[in-house]
């Protein structure tokens, strides 16, 4: 009898239907962790005897399996939701671009091999001449783009020699490959001039590459042999005022011109690797005379003849639209920055479709200091 009896009870025991899927058990298994649920397991099934025989070995072994499975699926889709949101795309932050401003500085420190000791002026030039493509009634051109990469744009005679600015960057873009290339360009420009001692220039990203199809016509930048009325087109196209004209012209404070480019030579000033106001400074001071030479015609000092000025330049001073501005910024440092800063930002800004607000605009500290 009492086997007969003990026989009908396993038979009920094992014909129960058995669920696991409780509420409890669920919460159970979410807050179950990897380690803890390894433990757990260990002492209750593996460091203890097996049950011999009965309906509780077949209970225990079925919970046992329901829980391995169903934790191993919750611990594994965890997992992976986690690793999906970690491999989101990249936004780069500002600490990101100062990363690679301070790339730029460190590099024109390292490398002062090039001519008068920088590449700071051509990296100035870089971003100059990729921004001053812009056409304000057609929308085209400006620093969006970096179409410079490509001929015809880098062939373009106002751009001979800019290879020299983009070699020189592209093991900095290797070394940060999400930033583009006309983001590139014009923080490296925004980092000549600091690092030459000039004032703080405002940045912000957002600019694209695009490809050779938006490459700009020939002629869209400055001819050094015109005169007044050449410069009030050339600029007025990108819609600038004498003022901003002259504020701009104060760059050539930097570097100098070469005859296998542009076909003059010389520098403006007598330090072309530090920004100040000795461009407009000269420009009144000294007496400048016809350069007797093979070349392009072109001004000299007549003290040194070491100098040079551009006809360009020397309208500044003719022009009655010109000159006060030339005299205001030859007499005050301070009033050229100012104004060199807010219209090299707008050049720089030309063309740009950006997302980001105006008054979201980075500003990077210099590595040397300007005093």
């Amino acid at each position: 009898m009492a086997t007969a009896a003990a026989a009908r009870a396993l038979a009920r025991a094992t014909a129960r239907p058995v669920s696991f899927r409780t509420t409890a058990t669920r919460s159970s298994l979410a807050t179950l962790s990897r380690p803890a649920y390894r433990q757990q397991s260990r002492r209750g099934y593996a460091s203890d005897a097996a049950p011999k025989s009965g309906s509780s070995g077949l209970i225990w072994g079925l919970l046992g399996a329901a829980v391995l499975g169903g934790g191993g699926y919750y611990l594994a889709t965890n997992d992976l939701g986690a690793a999906k949101k970690e491999a989101g795309p990249f936004v780069p932050k500002y600490e990101d671009y100062e990363k690679v401003y301070n790339a730029v500085a460190k590099a024109l420190e390292e490398h002062d091999e090039y001519e008068d000791g920088s590449y700071g002026p051509v990296l100035l030039r870089l971003a100059w001449h990729a921004s001053g493509t812009y056409d304000a009634e057609t929308g085209t051109g400006g620093s969006n783009g970096a179409t410079m990469r490509f001929a015809p744009e880098g062939d373009h005679g106002a751009n001979a020699g800019l290879k020299t600015a983009r070699d020189f960057l592209e093991p900095i873009k290797a070394q940060f490959p999400w930033i583009t290339y006309s983001d590139l360009w014009i923080l490296a420009g925004v980092a000549a001039i600091q690092e030459m001692q000039g004032p703080i220039i405002p940045y912000r990203p957002g600019r694209s590459d695009r490809d050779m199809s938006f490459c700009t016509p020939d002629g869209r930048l400055p001819d050094a042999s015109k005169e007044q009325k050449h410069l009030r087109a050339i600029f007025g196209r990108m819609g600038f005022n004498d003022q901003e004209i002259v504020a701009l012209s104060g760059a050539h404070a930097l570097g100098r011109c070469h005859t296998d480019r542009s076909g003059y030579d010389g520098p403006w000033t007598f330090s072309p690797t530090v920004l100040t106001n000795d461009y407009f400074r000269l420009l009144l001071d000294e007496k400048w005379q016809w350069r007797k030479w093979n070349g392009p015609k072109q001004y000299e000092d007549v003290s040194t003849k070491t100098l040079m000025m551009l006809p360009t330049d020397m309208v500044l001073t003719k022009d009655k639209g010109f000159r006060p501005w030339v005299e205001k910024y030859a007499k005050d440092n301070d009033a050229f920055f100012k104004d060199f800063s807010a219209v090299v930002l707008r050049l720089f800004e030309l063309g740009v479709p950006f997302t980001v607000a105006e008054d979201q605009r980075w500003t990077f500290k210099p590595r040397v200091s300007s005093t």
